[in-house]
């Protein structure tokens, strides 16, 4: 069984994009995005530096462009099961045909340019939890008044809120814990992005969906959602909700998926993958992060797809 990932932000390194620009249409497609989401594709993925690209405006829909392009190079009719990380579930529900390609964009555009500048309210963060016990470390992330905004399995729990609650929460950090200010413009996936959720409400009110064609799995609970009003609906939700990575690797693991493809920029949900569903049973992974890459991903697909494995 074959899964395909779509990256979340925090994934995307400078000039990423540019080995994808020998394939053909690859310019013309940035370009034709780029108007439906109000940003620059083709410089963001090739010629913009770490600080402009960090730009959650501009960040979100970058991502779900890069996933796009090259999900167009892979035989889809092979993929078991989709599933992004928090703005990548866009990405994964136009590859399971929930969305359009262009619509995924166009709200990628406006959930980057609300959750922007909902950011820009009040100063708000999120920092990174590394170990301690999971249950131990979002008690004491309430407790200071903040949110378990990323729930990421693997020993990672983000926390999100106020910077002065986040500076009290490192000063007495769980039991076995470590705290690493992450370098975000807010608190993503809380109650502080509310009036970014109500404005991509309105846009989505007027998006017309379709039932996914392949198992796709959703950030709120990690269940495979089978209708696409639903799946839209949540994606909604989700910009105030936690990113329930855990439970879609759990899901991953119980459909019992034996390879798994990272789209571009891939490396992060890979990597979780590899401490979370090791050992006997661990799927094989690729990560496709440029043309150079296609051959080994088909392969798999090949090895793995539509609830097979050959290994």
């Amino acid at each position: 069984m074959l899964a395909v990932l779509s990256p979340g932000q925090g994934s995307q390194k400078p000039g990423f994009l540019t080995p994808w620009l020998a394939l053909p249409d690859t310019e013309g497609r940035l370009r034709e995005w780029s108007a439906l989401c109000g940003a620059d594709l083709l410089h963001l993925g090739t010629e913009a530096d770490a600080d402009e690209i960090k730009d959650t405006a501009r960040t979100q829909p970058l991502l779900v462009a890069a996933a796009l392009l090259a999900a167009e190079h892979l035989p889809l009719e092979g993929v078991d099961v989709v599933a992004g990380h928090s703005v990548g579930e866009l990405g994964a529900s136009a590859l399971a045909g929930v969305l359009t390609a262009d619509t995924a964009i166009t709200l990628a555009g406006v959930r980057g340019r609300e959750m922007a500048a909902a950011c820009a309210l009040e100063p708000t963060g999120m920092s990174a939890v590394l170990g301690g016990d999971p249950a131990d470390v979002v008690a004491t992330i309430e407790r200071h008044g903040l949110y378990p905004a990323n729930r990421n399995g693997a020993g990672q729990i983000v926390a999100a809120g106020s910077l002065d609650g986040l500076a009290k929460f490192a000063a007495e950090p769980p039991a076995k814990a470590r705290v690493i200010p992450l370098q975000v413009a807010g608190a993503f996936h809380t109650p502080y992005m509310a009036p970014a959720e109500t404005a991509l409400r309105a846009v989505a009110a007027g998006v017309t969906v379709a039932g996914p064609v392949r198992t796709l799995l959703s950030n709120l609970d990690g269940t495979a959602v089978g209708d696409g009003g639903e799946m839209l609906g949540r994606l909604v939700r989700q910009v105030t909700a936690p990113v329930r990575w855990d439970l879609c690797m759990a899901t991953l693991k119980s459909l019992g998926v034996t390879g798994v493809i990272e789209l571009p920029p891939a490396g992060t949900l890979a990597g979780l993958i590899k401490r979370e569903l090791k050992g006997e049973g661990a799927p094989e992974i690729v990560t496709l992060n440029s043309p150079d890459d296609l051959s080994a991903a088909r392969d798999l697909i090949a090895r793995h797809g539509n609830g097979g494995a050959t290994r």
